[in-house]
Parts: structure tokens; sequence; C-alpha cells
């Protein structure tokens, strides 16, 4: 079996265009984004890594610390930003994880335990399954697995509105419907009988009895731990 939403985030060591770190203790307290890409100097990839660099105060005012990952050393990433900077107007501002031994993605399922050789003899198309996007709440454990074709960009503004469902999910009892955005009205989680959902919400829009509909719970500020 594969990783699953609910599971501990695999813990590592790894070398980045920040220096060495160790997984879980990088996070700490906040949450994370790790989201990985099959080898350096691409060009969808390339966009994405401008595009995240662009929004990161978007995910720094969420608590969310930011981490990349491609199949190519930390040496190659630092001159690979040059690139991204010149052509997306943005340099990566969080750190890049160089998985030159493909111990990382072996590690979260994203290519086989069987990989090995050199990573500049592999094509992106060897690596095209290193597409993942993982959210890690401050617990460790998963809350979001995305996987992308090569061809398809990501978008990392959806990751947000995620984030933002999870935050509120997370201390509030209630779940997000479609489309939902920050602000918006949400649903009384399943597991609230009527009784308790009168006691902590009040009044509230039901158009079928499994439907609970209340206004977004206000909170004082973001979220800072699960």
């Amino acid at each position: 079996m594969g990783l699953q939403i609910g599971d501990t985030a695999p813990d590592f060591e790894a070398e980045t265009t920040e220096g060495k770190i160790r997984f879980h203790d990088w996070i700490g307290d906040s949450w994370a984004v790790l989201f990985s890409h099959p080898k350096d100097f691409t060009p969808v990839c390339t966009t994405e890594l401008g595009y995240m660099a662009k929004i990161k105060p978007e995910f720094d005012e969420r608590n969310v610390k930011v981490i990349g990952l491609s199949v190519d050393s930390a040496e190659d990433h630092e001159k690979w930003a040059n690139d991204i900077e010149e052509t997306q107007g943005h340099a990566p501002n969080y750190p890049i994880i160089g998985d030159a031994d493909f111990a990382v993605s072996k590690l979260y399922g994203m290519l086989p335990a069987s990989t090995s050789g050199q990573p500049k003899e592999r094509t992106p198309a060897d690596n095209q399954t290193v597409r993942n996007v993982f959210v890690v709440g401050p617990d460790k454990k998963i809350k979001l697995i995305l996987a992308y074709p090569m061809t398809t960009g990501r978008n990392f503004d959806e990751v947000i509105r995620v984030i933002d469902s999870l935050q509120l999910t997370a201390t509030h009892r209630v779940a997000t419907p479609v489309n939902w955005q920050q602000g918006e009205d949400v649903i009384i989680a399943g597991s609230v009988s009527d009784d308790e959902a009168k006691e902590i919400f009040g009044d509230y829009e039901s158009p079928r009895p499994y439907i609970r509909i209340v206004p977004q719970p206000r909170t004082s500020e973001l979220m800072k731990s699960s």
C-alpha cells in the first residue's frame, strides 16, 4: 500500500538548497507542503517553482512551510534557480531537496524501490511519477495528496484553498462544501448530533436532515496547530 491520508509522513534527512534538514524537525509546530518534480530545467516545473515563490507569503500567513524536491542534486537546484528567477520573475525562497539518490522519492512511493543509477542519465519521463503534493499537519500526519501528470501545471491556489479548509475543520466541527472559499458557509459535521449542533451553532439551515448549513465559524487568528 502506498501512502494514504492519515498516515504519518515518513521522516528523512536530506540535503537542500538551504542546508541539511530532518523533515519532522524542520516542520516543527507548523504545517508543511512538500511538492516534487521529476527533473531540474524542465518547463512546467520551472513555472511552478516560480509561482510558488510568488505566493509563498500566503503560506507564511497560514503557518505553512514550503519545501520542494527534484530528482537532481541540491547544487543543480541552485543553478536552476537562476533560470526560474529570470523567466518567472521570482527565485525560489524556500528549500528544495536534492534527491539525486532517489531516497525521498522512493520513501514517499513516487518511484519504485528498485530505482537506481545516475539522475543525470534519467529523463523527465523516467521520473514522471515524481509530481506529487503532500500537505502535512503539525502532528506530522498527511492531510492531502495530489498527483499530477507532467503536462499539467499544478494549481497552488487550490492548495491554499484546501489548507484553509483543513485548518478550519481541524478546530471546528464542520466540513466545507464544493468549491468552498474562505468566509463562505460551511456544513455541520455528520458526527455532530442535532442537539449538539443547536448547542454549538445555534440555529442552522437544514434543506435535508443530513445537510445542516451554518456561517463559517469565526477565528481570531489563523490556525497555529492542529
